[in-house]
C-alpha cells in the first residue's frame, strides 16, 4: 500500500548546529544516516569528561552538550562536513569562516576557541568530539531517524493560523501526500523507502528548540506549549529504525508492509 512518498532529506554533521539538505542518503542499519550527528561540541567538561561522552553512548547527558536548545546564537551558523577530506567548513551567511582540517589538532582546537568565543554565556571548556559509529542522537545508543509529515505541518499551521517553517522540526526525512498526522499510526510498523526498510518505534517529543524561527532566529513561538494546549501532547514527527543498509532518494516511496 503506497503512502506517500519523501519530498525532502537532511542530516546534522555537527549536533544540533547545522542542518543540511541531500539529495540521497546512504543508511547503515548499524549507525543510521552516515555522517549524521557524528560530531558533537561538549560544554563544561574537561577532556576525560568529554571522552567519556564520545565513547559510552549509555551515560551521555544530552545537557553536557553545546545545541540550539542552550544556544540560540549558534543558529547563525552551518557547518559542511567534508568526508572525503575529513574537513568540516564553517559557514556563516554563506561564507567560509574556517576550513577544519580534522586531522589537524591545531585546526580542531582553532574551532573549539571560535566557537566558544560567539556567545560569552557558553560553559568552558568547549570540545569537538566524533564518533561516526555511534552518533550523537538524542536517544543514542538507539539508532534513531526522525520523519516529519508536510501535511501535518499544513494543519498545525491551520490551527495556529501561523506559517511554520518545516526547518522548525530539524528531522532527516519529510514526506507529503499523507493525511495530516496519519504518521502516527504507523507507530511500531514497518515501511518501505525505495529499498529501506525501516520500524516506526515512536512519536518524537518537542523541545523548545522548535521555537528559533529558521529564517530569522527570533524566539517567536512556543511549539512544545502549542502542542500540548491543542492536542494534549507535545509530540511530532516520529522514529524509525532502519532494518537493512542501502540508498534512499528524494521522491522515493513510502510503503506500509
Amino acid at each position: 500500500m503506497n503512502n506517500g512518498n519523501l519530498k525532502k532529506i537532511y542530516y546534522c554533521p555537527i549536533k544540533s548546529l547545522s542542518f543540511n539538505e541531500l539529495s540521497l542518503a546512504k543508511i547503515d542499519k548499524n549507525i543510521g544516516i552516515i555522517n549524521d550527528r557524528c560530531f558533537a561540541f561538549t560544554r563544561g567538561l574537561n577532556l576525560i569528561q568529554s571522552n567519556e561522552h564520545k565513547n559510552f553512548p549509555k551515560t551521555r547527558n544530552l545537557n553536557n552538550f553545546l545545541t540550539l536548545r542552550n544556544t540560540p546564537s549558534l543558529k547563525k551558523f552551518n557547518f559542511i562536513f567534508d568526508y572525503k577530506e575529513k574537513f568540516i567548513k564553517l559557514y556563516k551567511d554563506n561564507k567560509l569562516i574556517l576550513n577544519t582540517n580534522m586531522l589537524n589538532k591545531n585546526d580542531i582546537k582553532n574551532i573549539e576557541n571560535f566557537i566558544t568565543n560567539t556567545d560569552s554565556k557558553i560553559k568552558k571548556p568547549v570540545f569537538l568530539i566524533h564518533n561516526n559509529k555511534i552518533p550523537f542522537f538524542d536517544t543514542a545508543p538507539n539508532i534513531s531517524i526522525s520523519m516529519i509529515n508536510l501535511n501535518t505541518i499544513k494543519d498545525l499551521e491551520k490551527i495556529l493560523n501561523k506559517d511554520i517553517h518545516f526547518e522548525r522540526f530539524r528531522a532527516n526525512l519529510y514526506i507529503e501526500n499523507l493525511k495530516p498526522w496519519e504518521e502516527f499510526n504507523f507507530i511500531d510498523k514497518k515501511l518501505l523507502i525505495g529499498n529501506i526498510k525501516f520500524e516506526v518505534s515512536g512519536k518524537i517529543p518537542r523541545c523548545k528548540i522548535t521555537n528559533i524561527n529558521p529564517q530569522n532566529y527570533d524566539l517567536d513561538m512556543n511549539i512544545p506549549r502549542e502542542l500540548l494546549n491543542n492536542f494534549g501532547h507535545s509530540d511530532f514527527g516520529v522514529y524509525l529504525k532502519p532494518l537493512n543498509s542501502g540508498i534512499i532518494h528524494n521522491n522515493d516511496n513510502l510503503t506500509i508492509i
